[in-house]
């Protein structure tokens, strides 16, 4: 038995996760409750894992340290979707840990870790829901710490065992769970991740795993194309120190919001920030014009050791000799799928179009770029996506702007919000305004069944064309244009005075004219505008106000 792991076992184990959650991430995206085709909660975490490999496999040293900087870094900035900034968090607070445990990580520090994981993940979400991945992972830590005196073969076996556990649990916490029949896709993610590492210590080459999840992985066309970006893939701004260094025999006044408020200082004058540890030791890394700053900052924390200081100018002189940009009061950035759209939020004077949605939701990593390339001293955020707002605000920590994020979880309302900015008025009557303007707006979409299924007392069949108010399912039938009509019926109040169809790369636009025709006649106090909107999986994207 495993009674321990090094850190060259630890890189295995990361590297075997993410090759497993990749190959399983089908039958993951299938467990999506919602039967559209953008269940994509396999695909995030699987994106997420995959960037923590890259840097896990970038990192030249085997010690445990920076093998879990290199985790906890490349997750974060990777980290896609609303599961996947989860799992970042998760992984986050076992690193955090784990980094501190000396040269050799045990059942115990591991437990701790497990515990540390989950209390970070339980922070990032504003209202924890349980019968999600939170649950799975917090009765996995429950089990870890309290059986922590086991080897750690044994005891991550057992881990795994009690997350299965809960997992069977989850639809009768969430009754949207039960009513499709599925358990979380997130904590099943999250399981298989922790199979991946299992087999490594194990000594198995498992990579097609039997679920007893009762769901068929459906072969779902999706639009798989990479998040990317209307922008120059350029490096405004670049730093030319690195600075390294350990901070030790903290000073007794020293404590853990001490240490927070310090890395929140570095994010301030430098990027690549990394601040781990705890009151016993904490581990700076960072890319600053500034190493005095960080240096004297650091002195009021404890004493320095191993310090390292490195200057990058040199091999930066091509960006460093820029001319210096002049910021300008804020920059605009969207989400969207679609060129129809982009075009749009373009003509609105966004100054970036970050390409992702339903299918692909870019990483904190992608919103954070898009947003350094702007010069401005603010940036507004539009997520336009539910799934997308987490990363967005994770954002918030690897981007060098102050960002803004505006909670719109669709595209009329990031299309609504938009036209309410104001870029002479002040940022804080800019956010009252544009989230007056979210209120205001009633969306709604129209696409397919990807699989059969009964939901909110609708009988639904693969391939039926469904149309979705909000979150409901609300009308069902064969033909697009009826459903569009009837979800605009339903959808309709007696204070509507535009409606407006945005119609995706599957609708011809004479199509779009026989709908807009057919809602004019009807609805005859009401203007009716269609534009392209060129969106995949969703034949209309309505709003209504």
């Amino acid at each position: 038995m495993v009674k321990s792991i090094t850190g060259n076992m630890l890189r295995k184990m990361i590297l075997n996760g993410a090759k497993l959650i990749d190959i399983n991430k089908e039958h993951v995206d299938a467990l999506n409750v919602f039967p559209v085709p953008d269940g994509d909660t396999g695909t995030n975490m699987s994106l997420t894992m995959l960037s923590a490999a890259k840097e896990v496999t970038s990192c030249q040293s085997n010690k445990i340290d920076d093998i879990c900087d290199a985790l906890s870094k490349g997750a974060l900035r990777g980290a896609r979707g609303n599961s996947g900034v989860i799992l970042s968090q998760i992984l986050k607070g076992m690193a955090t840990v784990m980094a501190s445990g000396g040269e050799k990580i045990t059942a115990k520090s591991f437990a701790k870790g497990l515990e540390k994981g989950t209390e970070v993940a339980y922070m990032a979400v504003t209202k924890p829901k349980e019968g999600t991945i939170l649950t799975v992972v917090k009765s996995m830590s429950e089990y870890a710490v309290k059986n922590a005196k086991k080897d750690f073969e044994t005891l991550l076996k057992e881990t795994i065992d009690a997350g299965e556990e809960a997992l069977k649990l989850t639809p009768e916490l969430l009754p949207i769970l039960k009513k499709a029949g599925v358990v979380d896709a997130g904590g099943r993610g999250l399981l298989i991740i922790f199979q991946g590492f299992y087999n490594v210590i194990a000594g198995v080459e498992e990579e097609n795993i039997e679920f007893d999840d009762k769901v068929k992985v459906e072969a779902i066309s999706k639009y798989t194309e990479e998040a990317h970006f209307d922008i120059k893939d350029l490096s405004d701004i670049e730093f030319a120190y690195c600075t390294e260094f350990f901070i030790i025999n903290m000073h007794k006044w020293t404590t853990m919001a001490d240490i927070d408020r310090f890395r929140e200082k570095l994010m301030t004058i430098g990027d690549c920030v990394l601040v781990i540890g705890d009151l016993s030791m904490v581990k700076v890394h960072v890319h600053s014009n500034q190493p005095g700053v960080v240096l004297t900052n650091a002195l009021e924390l404890g004493e320095l050791d191993k310090l390292k200081i490195e200057n990058m100018l040199e091999q930066n002189r091509a960006i460093l000799n820029k001319k210096k940009e002049e910021l300008k009061p804020y920059g605009l950035v969207a989400v969207c799928a679609g060129e129809g759209l982009s075009a749009i939020f373009k003509d609105l004077l966004v100054d970036n179009i970050i390409e992702g949605g339903q299918t692909m939701n870019p990483s904190a990593d992608d919103i954070a770029r898009a947003c350094d390339a702007i010069p401005a001293e603010n940036i507004l955020v539009f997520p336009n996506n539910k799934n997308i707002i987490l990363a967005a605000e994770q954002a918030k920590n690897i981007s060098k702007r102050k960002l803004t994020i505006i909670p719109t979880v669709n595209v009329p309302q990031g299309l609504a919000a938009v036209l309410a900015f104001n870029p002479e008025d002040t940022l804080e009557n800019n956010i009252g305004f544009m989230n007056e303007a979210i209120s205001g707006i009633r969306a709604g979409m129209v696409t397919y069944a990807v699989r059969s299924t009964n939901i909110n007392d609708m009988e639904l069949k693969e391939g039926d064309i469904i149309g979705i108010d909000s979150k409901d399912i609300v009308a069902k039938g064969l033909e697009v244009k009826e459903v569009t009509t009837e979800l605009v019926d339903k959808m309709m109040t007696n204070d509507t005075s535009n409606i407006t169809l945005y119609f995706g790369n599957n609708v011809k636009e004479e199509e779009a004219n026989d709908v807009a025709e057919t809602l004019t006649k009807k609805y005859k106090r009401c203007d009716v505008d269609i534009h392209f909107g060129g969106q995949p999986l969703y034949y209309y994207i309505i709003s209504l106000e």
